[in-house]
């Protein structure tokens, strides 16, 4: 029904030495999570974690999960300002006479760490203070070494790219947010069939998946944190943030539009033959979506046909071959947790890692599932534990699931668009439920007292029959 990173190159060890810092009380007391890394600490502790040296850098996963967790605790442009503040505290940056040695090693890792957050998280650089404190202290080192200034202005030119791209979402993701949706059947002026569009299921797979890798790229890791922000007004840690989670809505949005266009195709149609043609059209269209590893759009085409108007059409099924149906349905079974779905998942992200071709690279998740998934860890740990110290156990477990997703949806879609099947996803006109109930009986008769007390309502509400 319609829906309201690699963990392993995550966690490669470093090889340097983490810095110098001196534990609170209970810091250390459980088994380091990463090198030198402790399971619990105290917010300062873990800003310092992640302050390079000149004989320190940290280390890949920890970076990424305390830039995405620490949103939760401090403001990205009050954690910038305090990382820059300790870096020129520590490096000795405000002297008059500089350690050009000590810089030259320094300088690289500020860099390194500068471009893996400007990269991962451009939406942290949007307000022109944060890029005053990013300017400002390798302003400090560039005199040991001109290169500096000239990396930094790369790093900065990249970074307004990114803005740019992230800030022009296309016109036709902004329309498919706000579908055309019909009571009744649409004028036949502006109404055209998918099938006349688009006969060829593979083909059509593959634009979905189009549809959807574009749509992922929209997405930020820092959303699915902002997605589940304790807004209890007497939780202890109080969100630092008041962003809206727009792309992640927008891709629930698709989803449900999905379903809906996919269960109005299903109805449109006056003769039952056309409508056993299109669903049969469809379950191949869901087949392959499974074969290319978009099992967001797979579960959409499901849950299209699963919804009431589309499987109360018993004479319409009858005259479908349902078998490749059933075996797809098993394998979205949300019975034991959708395990079935999740040992096809582990296959696609295994394949993924091995692969040869961007083809064999596609992993679209079914998305709402895995905001499911991460809604659940967000709300069974708590962020801070009773000593206050942040659960940093938690934000790793949670860097894990966000790190993953982020690497598929990097994935650069290997299929051609086809801007007339791409513009007919976005745009077509779909049923409303009141309309798809209508269409449904009108294309098979009420079989129940209930069925046809509906139909009466729907006719006289939408239609003014009686």
């Amino acid at each position: 029904m319609p829906q309201t990173l690699s963990t392993s190159d995550m966690v490669t060890p470093g090889s340097l030495s983490p810095p110098p810092t001196e534990p609170t009380d209970g810091e250390q007391a459980r088994q380091p999570l990463l090198d030198g890394v402790p399971s619990s600490a105290s917010l300062d502790t873990l800003i310092q974690q992640l302050v390079p040296t000149a004989d320190y850098y940290p280390e890949k996963a920890y970076i990424f999960t305390f830039l995405l967790s620490s949103r939760l605790f401090i403001e990205p442009r009050e954690l910038l300002a305090r990382v820059c503040h300790l870096c020129i505290e520590q490096q000795q940056l405000d002297k008059p006479v500089l350690d050009k040695a000590r810089v030259r090693k320094f300088g690289p890792k500020l860099l390194q760490l500068l471009a893996e957050w400007t990269e991962t998280f451009p939406r942290d650089f949007q307000e022109e203070s944060t890029i005053g404190h990013l300017k400002d202290v390798v302003g400090r080192i560039a005199p040991c070494d001109e290169a500096y200034r000239k990396r930094v202005h790369q790093l900065l030119q990249a970074l307004h790219q990114k803005l740019a791209a992230l800030g022009q979402r296309p016109e036709s993701l902004l329309g498919a947010d706000k579908p055309i949706s019909y009571r009744t059947k649409p004028p036949a002026s502006i109404h055209r069939e998918l099938l006349d569009i688009c006969s060829d299921p593979y083909t059509l797979a593959q634009q979905l998946t189009h549809v959807e890798l574009e749509r992922l790229q929209h997405i930020g890791p820092e959303e699915f944190v902002q997605a589940f922000v304790n807004k209890d007004p007497l939780a202890s840690t109080k969100p630092c943030f008041t962003e809206k989670t727009n792309n992640l809505e927008a891709y629930v949005k698709w989803f449900n539009r999905l379903c809906y266009l996919v269960a109005t195709e299903i109805c449109m149609p006056a003769k039952k033959k056309q409508r056993a043609q299109v669903i049969e059209f469809f379950i191949d269209v869901a087949r392959e979506c499974f074969n290319i590893g978009n099992f967001n759009s797979l579960m959409a085409i499901i849950s299209g046909m699963n919804m009431s108007p589309v499987s109360r059409l018993k004479k319409t099924w009858a005259k479908v071959k349902t078998a490749k149906f059933f075996i797809l349905e098993h394998q979205m079974d949300p019975t034991g947790n959708f395990c079935n779905y999740r040992t096809a998942l582990r296959g696609a992200a295994h394949r993924s890692l091995t692969a040869h071709s961007s083809r064999e690279k596609i992993v679209i998740p079914f998305f709402s599932l895995l905001i499911k998934d991460i809604y659940f860890l967000n709300e069974g740990c708590a962020n801070r534990l009773p000593n206050g110290h942040v659960n940093f156990e938690k934000f790793l477990e949670l860097a894990k699931q966000v790190g993953e997703f982020i690497r598929w949806k990097q994935v650069e879609c290997p299929f051609e668009q086809d801007p007339s099947i791409t513009h007919y996803l976005h745009t077509a006109p779909i049923f409303s439920e009141d309309g798809l109930y209508l269409a449904s009986y009108e294309s098979e008769s009420p079989e129940n007292q209930t069925e046809k007390e509906r139909w009466k309502s729907l006719r006289s509400s939408i239609l003014g029959k009686t």
